[in-house]
């Protein structure tokens, strides 16, 4: 008998438990639907790490952009609340928010609104006999009706091509630090003109490096309120929001569905201009004549000379650092995550790296959503924010738990 066929009869000999969903991922998306689909007294099973990548790929001493009553998670009764997480905690709600703060309070929700989360991850999902059969890196196999994914940032940091050939040592993501203090007295360009790049450079040039940040346009700062006018000129002018006050931010919190309905190439060029690259106002002041900001700085080759990287701008004008951090975000790809099984991948419809989504996060395979970043090109800019958690957990969950109402 040949290996693959004395796998195959390993496999299928293998106890596998029954659930009504899974959830891939336990970050704010997939908690916030977990609690709902619990609160639905659906049988769920949530894999993961609680706020892994909050943990492991964001710097000490980040500030969160977005207020802090707009980080909530989402549970159904409304019960673990940001609120309520301070006053049992006594802590003075602050703005901007720390990053330790906000972990702190995901790993309380998690223990009070999803007890029994397994942080073993998923190693793959395929969809056999309408329904979906999950291994476990430990070997486990679970079945489900549905699937919901809502995987960590890690999957979808983006490179680009042209540092592809420089060697770790020398250029690396934003991502890949939860601390900047080894790059002390170290020359470091940071590549990017987001508010995890400009962020970067605050904390970098605050850990004692040399910085200078490298942007291929201008800066473009969020507007600040200007407290000198009068409260309800400046709500008629531009309304408060979780994601940034104005008035689009405003509605696209309001009604966080309409958005779907939009032309694509409409969706395209709001999550791309209007919600582009951006920089929180209160950053100026840690970054402005502190750290050299090239604007405009179009890079045109780079390499390693003499263990440092050697950068050109199209000006003609050479720079050398000892690190290059890439300050250039994600990109989704679901078609790379590695736990989908290949059949799945093929069949699954995609826009830029984006899943084709329905108006309630499915996809086009039945039973299989996405929830988070993925949904952003579908859903729009108000689910790259842990404000947007709430309305796509509820959406999700009120669709899957009327899927396993209809299956009885």
């Amino acid at each position: 008998m040949n290996v693959s066929l004395n796998a195959k009869k390993s496999q299928e000999s293998t106890p596998s438990a029954q659930y009504d969903v899974v959830v891939l991922g336990a970050g704010p998306y997939g908690l916030s639907v977990s609690a709902h689909l619990l609160g639905h007294g659906l049988k769920v099973a949530t894999f993961g790490k609680p706020i892994y990548f909050w943990r492991n790929h964001m710097p000490d001493g980040m500030l969160l952009r977005s207020y802090w009553w707009a980080t909530n998670l989402s549970d159904p009764q409304n019960k673990y609340t940001m609120a309520r997480y301070f006053t049992e905690k006594s802590i003075q709600p602050s703005n901007p928010l720390p990053r330790e703060t906000f972990i702190d309070y995901g790993l309380w929700f998690q223990e009070h609104a999803v007890p029994d989360l397994d942080e073993t991850y998923i190693s793959n999902i395929e969809r056999t006999n309408e329904q979906f059969r999950v291994t476990l890196a430990d070997g486990r196999v679970v079945l489900s009706k549905s699937v919901v994914m809502a995987p960590g940032l890690h999957y979808y940091l983006y490179s680009p091509a042209e540092y592809a050939h420089m060697p770790k040592a020398l250029v690396s993501h934003s991502s890949d630090y939860a601390s900047f203090t080894a790059f002390k007295q170290k020359k470091v360009a940071v590549i990017g003109a987001g508010q995890g790049a400009l962020e970067s450079a605050a904390l970098l040039h605050e850990q004692g490096a040399d910085v200078t940040v490298l942007c291929r346009r201008s800066i473009r700062w969020l507007p600040v309120e200007n407290m000198k006018i009068p409260a309800l000129i400046r709500a008629a002018r531009a309304p408060q929001a979780g994601m940034g006050n104005g008035w689009m931010n405003f509605l696209l919190e309001k009604y966080p569905y309409v958005f779907q309905h939009a032309p694509r190439s409409r969706r395209d060029h709001v999550l791309d201009t209007t919600h582009g690259p951006a920089g929180s106002v209160w950053l100026k002041t840690r970054l402005i004549d502190k750290v050299t900001i090239k604007e405009n700085a179009r890079i045109e080759k780079i390499a390693a000379v003499d263990e440092q990287a050697r950068i050109t701008l199209t000006t003609g004008e050479i720079l050398s650092f000892d690190h290059v951090i890439l300050g250039t975000g994600y990109r989704p790809d679901v078609k790379e995550l590695p736990m989908l099984d290949q059949d799945l991948k093929d069949a699954l419809r995609t826009h830029r790296g984006s899943p084709v989504l329905s108006n309630w996060f499915e996809t086009n395979i039945p039973g299989l959503y996405f929830l988070g970043f993925s949904s952003a090109r579908s859903f729009g800019p108000f689910y790259r924010f842990v404000v947007g958690a709430g309305a796509a957990a509820r959406r999700a969950a009120n669709a899957i738990a009327k899927q396993v109402v209809r299956s009885f």
